[in-house]
């Protein structure tokens, strides 16, 4: 197997700041916004926030998706040779296409908060009696995606680990065989 360093360099660090941006927001601006002094500062301060991460998240899954292409390219012998591979490559698809869903919508929504700047809120994704209504919804849709978009991240990184572990020579020795033999053979998670 040929070395892919920069594309696995590019999936990895890509993936990685996706889900640790996301989480960091989630866990620490949205409620850290809430002790800005009024409740028109809690909506700047998320707002400006969420506004300076969302050109290093787009760069972030640009340079996930580009290195995850790269993967496939430079996997897509034992893609088609190694049992148990294929349904590995789906559900890491499903996962990204899922995790950019949830990242679209909830940048759609972001919009609609931030086209405000200063409206008053409680914290990041929780209104307050005098935020407008479309405002008010948009944030209640978003704290639940706040915490969707690190989970999916998150479970990606796991599959990708669970992809590294099929590159063992011994793991591509045994998926191979079996898929020569016709699925016989042991299965395996």
């Amino acid at each position: 197997m040929a070395r892919d360093t920069i594309s696995r360099s590019m999936h990895d660090v890509g993936l990685a700041a996706w889900f640790g941006g996301t989480l960091a927001n989630a866990v620490a601006l949205n409620a850290a916004a809430a002790q800005a002094g009024t409740q028109s500062a809690t909506g700047s301060v998320a707002n400006t926030g969420w506004d300076r991460w969302t050109p290093v998240n787009a760069a972030a899954i640009g340079m996930h998706l580009i290195g995850s292409v790269g993967q496939l390219a430079g996997n897509a012998g034992r893609i088609t040779a190694q049992r148990g591979v294929p349904s590995m490559v789906a559900l890491k698809t499903s996962l990204t296409v899922a995790a950019l869903g949830a990242t679209a919508y909830s940048r759609m929504l972001g919009r609609r908060v931030s086209a405000q700047t200063d409206v008053p809120a409680q914290s990041g994704t929780e209104p307050a009696a005098a935020t407008p209504e479309d405002v008010a919804a948009a944030q209640r849709r978003l704290r639940m995606l706040q915490w969707a978009v690190p989970a999916l991240t998150g479970v990606l990184v796991v599959v990708s680990s669970f992809a590294g572990e099929q590159q063992r020579a011994s793991e591509v020795r045994q998926g191979v065989g079996e898929r020569l033999m016709g699925g016989r053979g042991r299965r395996r998670s």
